[in-house]
């Protein structure tokens, strides 16, 4: 006989399965808070997850924005101008925030104080200090996950490029570069935004805006910057603002940074803690997973160093959101791009062997499942989908998550503004600054 299956459960070629439904408030109604609700609507592009997230908040200062979600979210019951309305909620479990950089330390911390897990964007605080307040907040809450979005990685030529290198057919690493870079922002008469104004984006420019996307990878891989030479431009001084009136453009268009990369254990989820020590019941805490055994770490050359070339634009002529991992090994090496993103390129080397680079189309199937058929292509809402359900499955399922990479961490987060604060210091003493 057969049963309706509901929101909670639904039919499988097991059998029927209890869905684990998330309630979710967003912080934050703009292009990437709208990202999130359409991703929620269209959970059931994703196959066989016994997770679901439902928004039912939103907040924004902007009425307006608050409007779409009012318009379009189904199961949406709060709408507000206060986010401490959705921290005061029991209903809500988890927080999705999208706010300027300067908002970052009180928000997040605010969220996780209130008992609510967090997925923050880039780049978890306007600058190190806040982001050390936001990470004290998470360290102190371990029963709460806290993570960083990025979700270029879950592009499936980008998983390939780094399942290379971390299972080790990439030999010794000659160099790494990764990039993401913007075009729109040549045209000088785009109006002025917050991202332009060092009290809202912060001092970092678009190392805050862009840099995490550049980083992900090469940090998931195990790879230490040491030290940075930065190239930081201002390309457009002055933009005008609301009123047509010219204003000031405060902080860094583009950013070349130059580093000694040194590589240590990789792993798909989040590496293992500083200390040494897994604390497998503190989600926050950086955990040992998955590393390869000792004959791919052999080829890995673990402890070389060898250059780690970030580029982070706004303006790239000709680029519309081009994001970009490219590692160069002894044995092979590997590049993707969104600007191709059904292209992945590798060249495969033995002694002896001509040189020549191979191009393959890549499936459409990333780390979860979908409709999909595997010879379509794969797009940036797909790869928004892919690291919500990364989030949900590791909320859910913690060190038993199904899917095989995670979020980025907050011990990556601060990794992040360790190389950026360094940057700052090279740009302005024109030397090499070393990491502390």
């Amino acid at each position: 006989m057969w049963r309706r299956a509901t929101s909670k459960t639904r039919a499988t070629n097991k059998g029927f399965m209890t869905k684990r439904i998330i309630n979710f408030g967003v912080i934050g109604c703009g292009l990437m808070g709208r990202e999130f609700a359409s991703a929620a609507a269209r959970w059931c592009h994703l196959l066989d997850l016994d997770f679901e997230p439902r928004l039912v908040a939103a907040c924004d200062p902007n009425p307006q924005a608050v409007a779409w979600f009012e318009d379009n979210c189904a199961h949406l019951k709060t709408a507000t101008s206060d986010y401490k309305h959705l921290l005061d909620d029991p209903q809500i479990e988890a927080i999705y925030c999208a706010v300027p950089h300067n908002l970052h330390s009180q928000i997040y911390c605010d969220i996780i104080r209130a008992g609510k897990h967090l997925l923050g964007e880039k780049p978890f605080g306007i600058d190190a200090q806040a982001n050390r307040e936001i990470s004290e907040s998470a360290r102190a809450r371990p029963d709460l996950l806290v993570r960083c979005a990025s979700e270029f990685p879950f592009f499936p030529g980008a998983r390939r490029v780094f399942k290379m290198a971390r299972d080790g057919e990439m030999g010794r690493i000659i160099e790494i570069e990764a990039g993401f870079w913007h075009g729109s922002d040549l045209d000088p008469r785009k109006p002025i935004n917050w991202k332009r104004r060092i009290a809202s984006n912060g001092a970092y420019g678009c190392l805050g805006d862009l840099g995490m996307h550049t980083l992900h990878l090469p940090l998931r891989l195990g790879v230490k910057p040491l030290d940075v030479r930065a190239l930081l431009s201002k390309v457009v001084d002055e933009r005008p603002d609301e009123n047509g009136q010219m204003t000031p453009c405060e902080t860094w268009d583009n950013a070349i940074l130059a580093c000694r990369g040194k590589r240590q254990n990789a792993s798909d989820k989040t590496p293992q803690s500083a200390g040494g020590e897994t604390r497998h019941n503190d989600i926050n805490s950086q955990k040992a997973t998955e590393t390869p055994d000792k004959a791919h770490m052999s080829t890995h050359a673990a402890g070389e160093e060898f250059p780690l070339l970030i580029s982070t634009k706004r303006i790239a002529p000709g680029h519309a959101n081009t994001w970009f991992i490219r590692i160069i090994g002894t044995r092979m090496s590997a590049e993707f791009s969104t600007k191709n993103p059904k292209q992945l390129r590798f060249l495969p080397y033995a002694p002896g062997d001509e040189q020549a680079w191979r191009h393959v189309d890549c499936s459409s199937q990333s780390s979860y499942a979908t409709i999909t058929g595997s010879i379509f292509e794969f797009g940036f809402s797909d790869s928004i989908l892919q690291m919500w359900a990364a989030f949900c499955d590791e909320l859910v399922n913690r060190d038993q998550m199904k899917g095989d990479f995670a979020c980025v961490a907050i011990e990556e987060a601060a990794q992040s503004h360790a190389l950026f604060t360094a940057a700052l210091k090279s740009q302005q003493s024109g030397e090499t600054v070393r990491l502390e």
